[in-house]
């Protein structure tokens, strides 16, 4: 199914729907900010980092890190 078609379909979707809670969901997501274009450059860098290192199985478990900042 091409771009347009998946358009056409959620649109007639839509115009079925009768659950207004439903419907408010589906315009918060419509109007919510994404909030990855409101962090920084340095905030983005490290998200990536972070995903890249997870890749890589570069991580500890969260017992070990635990461990590592016993007071």
């Amino acid at each position: 199914m091409d771009i347009q078609s998946k358009k056409y379909h959620l649109i007639e979707w839509i115009t079925q729907i009768h659950d207004t809670q439903l419907l408010d969901k589906l315009m918060k997501l419509a109007t919510d900010k994404d909030w990855w274009n409101e962090i920084s450059q340095a905030e983005k860098d490290a998200i990536e980092e972070g995903l890249q290192d997870l890749s890589e199985n570069k991580f500890h478990d969260h017992s070990e890190v635990e461990k590592l900042y016993e007071v």
